[in-house]
């Protein structure tokens, strides 16, 4: 089992801390859990939490001898955060880390990674009310405080608090499909996917979203999919004029209309690739990417692959189910 490791870096964030633990353990097969989770911190000793109190953990840094992931949650720790520098007990845990392990960070525990080297010359995001902090302490991190989370294949990062659910969502939707994933955030209570940006909660008022929002077409264009959805259409369900209904889309999503648009048709694409036996044309279709040309295009540039290997991945994955359950059986 693909074994998880949280290090608790103190004063660690304690929502953060819990974020990992609820989302993979979630995440099940046939009743099955994917994923084995563990919380450890730097040390034997009790880790003090920032909301106000000492948590005592099941297990020290040799959790992390054995790690397939490793998550550093968010975390007020005076060296990373204030002078760039990695204490040494940190340093002697990160070391016990495998070298084939996924190594991510939810929030501020972006500013460890950084303190260790592990993110120079990549691009990383953390808490956009941290970037001109973390800018200045490590200048070789190409960070991009709009975005949610950045994958940059072996080492992931996270924006602030809540983000940690979207990548580990993520994570979860990488390793395992997009069904296995949306049922882990239907059991957290949480969407299975935010559109946008940090971006659209950089200190501004928060957008109304009764009267006047874009989320019912929003809704009604995912029911539409395959169909063509200009922006004329869109604003027109919306009952708006185009130029009312691009901004209050974008005020309301972080993203303009078609970027938005592209972004779901992509994700239908993928949930088609992984859950039925279309051809690549029909997919194509279906998810109103047009051509099978244009659906290779657009994936390879959303995850960098084709569909045929995308699907060939997935399929590997329900074989790998199907094989388990038959010796399970025996």
């Amino acid at each position: 089992m693909h074994r998880v490791v949280v290090l608790a870096v103190g004063e660690v964030v304690g929502y953060d801390m819990q974020i990992p633990p609820q989302i993979f353990a979630a995440a099940e097969r046939d009743g099955r859990p994917l994923y084995d989770v563990r919380v450890c911190g730097v040390d034997d000793r009790p880790v003090r939490v920032s909301s106000g109190y000492t948590a005592v953990l099941d297990h020290g840094p040799v959790a992390l001898d054995d790690a397939d992931t490793v998550i550093v949650p968010g975390t007020r720790v005076h060296g990373p955060r204030r002078e760039g520098t990695l204490p040494a007990d940190i340093a002697a845990a990160l070391a016990r880390i495998p070298s084939h392990a996924r190594i991510m960070s939810i929030c501020t525990g972006a500013f460890v990674l950084a303190a260790a080297g592990l993110l120079d010359g990549r691009p990383a995001t953390t808490h956009w009310a941290y970037a001109d902090d973390f800018r200045r302490l490590y200048p070789k991190v190409r960070l991009d405080e709009k975005v949610l989370f950045v994958d940059d294949g072996d080492v992931l990062t996270s924006a602030g608090l809540a983000a940690g659910v979207d990548l580990c969502l993520h994570v979860v939707r990488a390793d395992h499909g997009t069904d296995v994933a949306n049922r882990a955030a239907r059991y957290c209570v949480v969407p299975p996917w935010r559109d946008g940006g940090q971006s659209q909660f950089i200190d501004r008022p928060l957008v109304d979203q009764g009267i006047g929002s874009t989320a019912p077409t929003r809704a009604w264009a995912l029911e539409h999919l395959g169909e063509p959805l200009d922006l004329a259409t869109l604003a027109a369900h919306a009952n708006m004029s185009v130029r009312t209904f691009s901004r209050r889309f974008r005020e309301e999503t972080g993203l303009p209309p078609h970027t938005w648009l592209t972004r779901q048709r992509i994700l239908h694409a993928r949930h088609l690739l992984e859950s039925t036996e279309l051809s690549v044309e029909r997919v194509a279709a279906e998810s109103g990417l047009g051509t099978a040309a244009s659906l290779r295009q657009h994936l390879h540039a959303a995850i960098g692959v084709s569909p045929l290997a995308y699907r060939r991945t997935f399929a590997a994955h329900r074989a790998g189910a199907v094989s388990e359950r038959a010796e399970t059986s025996r």
